[in-house]
C-alpha cells in the first residue's frame, strides 16, 4: 500500500487545529489594507477604535470546574460572561482566550489599530466626515457590482467569509472611504486611461505559444528549430522552455492583450501572422519566442452596455490608483505622527502597564487590544484551545507527557520530510525553523505550540498501533517506482456529451484528433490546455477505476467511458514508461518509513475524532454544545475534521 493509498477514503484536507492567524477577506483592495486597514473600529462611522466595556471584571482562574455555565438543553446559554467554553468540566476564561489571541495576533492587530487611528485623526484634521449613510451607500454599490442586494451581500460575507456586517463596515468600508477622501486630489482618471483599459479588456487578443529561456544562445538555437518545424513548436516548448507553467502546457499561455504587460511583447505578438514565429524578444532576464496561433477579434459591446462598462473601468482605475495614493498618505501620516509601541517593548510595558500603544498622545489600552483580538479571532483560537485541553486531559488520564526530547524529534522529522538536510545527511533543524518562522511570521514558540505539540501528543496517545505489512510495501513500490501508463484524457460532466465525444474519437482514432477533442470539450484544465496530456497513471495512486482501465490498454487503444465521481473520463493510451527503480531492496527502508508515517497520521486522525466525539464541550462563543458519548465503533459515526498537526509540523500558514 502506498502512502497515498494508505489514506484512501480518509480526509484529504484538515482544518487548522490551533490557528496561527486568521484570513482577511479584502473586498476593496487598498494598499496596506490586508494588514494596516483591517484594524478595529466601533460600529459608528466616526470612531474607528473599539471601546472596551467598562463593566468587565477580572475573570475566574482557568481550570475551575463548571457549575452554572453548562449549555441549556434547548440552546447554549452563557450565564457567566467571563467563561468562553467548558471542556469536560474545565473552563476556558475570557482572560485566557484573550491572552492566547494576543499571543498570536497582538502585533498585527495593534498595528492595524494604530494605522486606523492615524486615518481617523487625519480625517478630523481635514474636517472629513464619513457618515453612516456614506458607509451604507458604499455597501450597496459594492453589493450591486456582484449582482446582489445589500442584505444578501452582507449575509454572504458573514456565512462564507466569517466577516460580520459590523466588522465589514468598520474594517473595510470605513477606511476605504476615508482614504478615498484623503487621497481625492491625487486620484484623477483620464479618458485616455479608460480607453486603454477598455482596449485591454475588450479589444483584440493574440493566442500564442511561448518559449522562455534565460540564455540568448539557447534562445537562438530554439528559434532555429522552431522556424524549421513550426508544427512541433509545442513539443519544443515542453522540451526547452524554462517557464514551468507554459512548458507543462506545451507553450500555451493566456492570450496576449494590449496595455497589460511588456510593450515589446505585445508589439511582437500583434505583428505576427497566424503560424508565424517571432524574433527573439529580450524581456528582463529572459528571452522569449512566440508563435502566433490565432488573432482573436475584439469583443462586441453594445451602446447600451458602454456607459456601464466605462463606469466600471473608471472605478477599477481609481481603485488601482488608490493603492499608490494610500501608501503615500500612510507614509506621510506616520512621518508626522508620534507613535509609541508599548506592546513590543518589554521595558515600556513595565513603565506603562495596561497600555499597548500611544498615538499622538492618545492611548490604546491592552484591554482594547485584547477585546479586538477576541472579536476578530476568538472563535478560531477558542477551537484550538478546546482541542488542546481535550488532548491534555487524555494525556493526564493515561499518565503520559509530551517531553522536550519528543518535541525535538518531531521537529527533526518534519525538517527531514521537507528535505532540509545537512551535508552529512542529518536533518537541518536550524534552517527548517528559520524558514518556517520567517515565511509564516510566527515565533518558534508558536510553531511548537500550535503544530508540533499536537502531533507529539497524538503520537503518545496512539502508541504502537500501526503495522506495515509486506503487501503494503509491494504496493508502495509499484506505485512509486513501477511502470506508468502515458495517456491522453478528456474529462466531461455530462454522460450524453461523453457518448458523443467517445463516438467521435472512435471514428477518428488519431492522437492529434483526440487532442483536439480534449481542447474543445474537456472540463479539466490540464487536459484541456495541453491537448489531452496528463501526468502518467500509476498503480495504487488512489484512482482505482482509472488505473484498472489504463493498465488494460495498449498503445493507441481507446478506453470506455469511465464514471469517476460526478465526472466522465475517456482515455487514449500513448504508451508505457519504464520502471524508475527495479531493485526493491534498494528503497525498502524508505518505503517502510513513508508508509508507517502515513498510517500513523491516519491513526492519529481517528484518535482525535474519538476524543472530540466523546467530550462534553460547551462553546459559548460559538453558541454550540455537545454532550459527549461513550466510545464505541467508529464505522458509522460522523467524522470530525482532524487537526493540521496530523500532517506533521508543516508550516503554520496564516489563513
Amino acid at each position: 500500500m502506498t502512502s497515498k493509498d494508505a489514506s484512501n477514503g480518509k480526509r484529504q484536507s484538515f482544518r487548522t487545529f490551533f490557528s496561527i492567524a486568521g484570513g482577511a477577506f479584502v473586498v476593496f483592495a487598498v494598499c496596506l489594507a490586508t494588514r494596516a486597514l483591517s484594524g478595529p473600529g466601533s460600529a459608528t462611522a466616526q470612531a474607528p477604535v473599539r471601546q472596551a466595556s467598562p463593566s468587565r471584571t477580572a475573570p475566574a482562574p482557568a481550570g475551575r470546574t463548571s457549575g452554572s455555565n453548562t449549555a441549556a438543553a434547548n440552546g447554549v446559554q452563557q450565564q457567566n460572561p467571563k467563561v468562553m467554553a467548558v471542556v469536560n468540566g474545565q473552563q476556558i476564561t475570557r482572560e485566557d482566550l484573550a491572552n492566547e489571541c494576543i499571543r498570536r495576533y497582538g502585533k498585527d492587530v495593534l498595528e492595524s489599530i494604530v494605522n486606523k487611528q492615524l486615518i481617523w485623526q487625519a480625517c478630523q484634521k481635514h474636517n472629513i466626515a464619513i457618515t453612516d449613510q456614506d458607509v451604507e451607500t458604499e455597501i450597496e454599490q459594492m453589493a450591486s457590482k456582484f449582482g446582489l442586494p445589500k442584505d444578501r451581500w452582507l449575509t454572504m460575507l458573514d456565512r462564507e467569509r466569517d466577516i460580520s456586517s459590523d466588522r465589514y463596515r468598520r474594517e473595510i468600508i470605513w477606511p476605504t472611504l476615508a482614504l478615498r477622501r484623503l487621497a481625492n486630489e491625487q486620484i484623477v482618471v483620464t479618458d485616455d486611461e479608460i480607453r486603454k483599459a477598455f482596449e485591454s479588456e475588450y479589444g483584440p487578443k493574440v493566442k500564442v505559444r511561448m518559449i522562455s529561456v534565460s540564455n540568448q544562445g539557447k534562445a537562438e538555437e530554439a528559434r532555429g528549430r522552431a522556424v524549421a518545424n513550426p508544427a512541433k513548436f509545442g513539443d519544443l516548448a515542453k522540451e526547452v522552455s524554462e517557464d514551468a507553467n507554459s512548458a507543462a502546457a506545451r507553450g500555451i499561455v493566456p492570450p496576449i492583450r494590449k496595455h497589460v504587460g511588456y510593450d515589446e511583447v505585445e508589439r511582437a505578438a500583434f505583428a505576427l501572422k497566424e503560424g508565424e514565429i517571432s524574433q527573439i524578444i529580450p524581456v528582463a532576464n529572459q528571452y522569449l519566442i512566440l508563435m502566433c496561433e490565432k488573432h482573436l477579434p475584439e469583443s462586441y459591446v453594445s451602446n447600451t452596455q458602454m456607459d456601464q462598462i466605462r463606469a466600471q473601468l473608471r472605478d477599477q482605475i481609481r481603485d488601482n490608483k488608490l493603492r499608490t495614493a494610500a501608501a503615500n498618505i500612510f507614509k506621510k501620516l506616520q512621518d508626522e505622527s508620534q507613535i509609541v509601541n508599548v506592546y513590543n517593548d518589554a521595558r515600556l510595558r513595565q513603565q506603562m502597564p495596561g497600555v499597548a500603544a500611544t498615538i499622538n498622545g492618545r492611548q490604546v489600552t491592552t484591554q482594547q487590544l485584547g477585546d479586538e483580538c477576541l472579536a476578530r479571532y476568538g472563535k478560531d483560537v477558542l477551537d484550538g484551545e478546546i482541542n488542546r485541553i481535550v488532548l491534555l486531559q487524555e494525556l493526564q488520564k493515561h499518565r503520559k507527557t509530551v517531553t522536550d526530547a519528543a518535541i525535538d524529534e518531531e521537529i527533526a522529522r518534519a525538517a527531514d520530510s521537507y528535505g532540509y538536510a545537512k551535508a552529512d545527511g542529518t536533518p537541518d533543524v536550524e534552517t527548517w525553523l528559520k524558514t518556517i518562522t520567517e515565511s509564516d511570521s510566527v515565533t518558534v514558540e508558536l510553531y511548537v505550540r500550535d503544530a508540533v505539540w499536537p502531533s507529539v501528543a497524538l503520537k503518545q496517545l496512539v502508541g504502537n498501533k500501526v503495522e506495515v505489512k509486506d503487501d503494503d510495501l509491494q504496493k508502495g513500490f509499484a506505485s512509486n517506482y513501477g511502470e506508468r501508463v502515458e495517456v491522453l484524457a478528456i474529462v466531461l460532466t455530462n454522460q450524453r456529451q461523453a457518448n458523443e465525444v467517445w463516438d467521435m474519437a472512435r471514428h477518428n482514432p488519431t492522437e492529434q484528433f483526440f487532442g483536439e477533442l480534449a481542447t474543445q470539450h474537456s472540463v479539466e484544465p490540464v487536459s484541456r490546455s495541453n491537448s489531452g496530456r496528463v501526468p502518467p497513471i500509476r498503480k495504487f495512486g488512489g484512482q482505482p477505476i482509472v488505473e484498472e482501465e489504463a493498465f488494460s490498454l495498449e498503445a493507441g487503444q481507446l478506453s470506455g467511458i469511465l464514471n469517476v465521481g460526478d465526472k466522465f473520463v475517456i482515455l487514449r493510451c500513448v504508451g508505457r514508461t519504464k520502471p524508475v527503480v527495479q531493485d526493491f531492496n534498494a528503497v525498502k527502508d524508505e518505503l517502510y518509513k513513508d508508509i508507517q508515517e502515513k498510517k500513523l497520521r491516519i491513526a492519529m486522525a481517528d484518535e482525535f475524532d474519538r476524543l472530540k466525539e466523546t467530550a462534553q464541550i460547551d462553546n459559548f462563543l460559538a453558541g454550540t454544545s455537545q454532550s459527549g458519548r461513550k466510545s464505541g465503533p467508529t464505522a458509522n459515526r460522523p467524522r470530525n475534521v482532524a487537526p493540521a498537526g496530523f500532517q506533521g509540523p508543516a508550516p503554520a500558514t496564516r489563513r
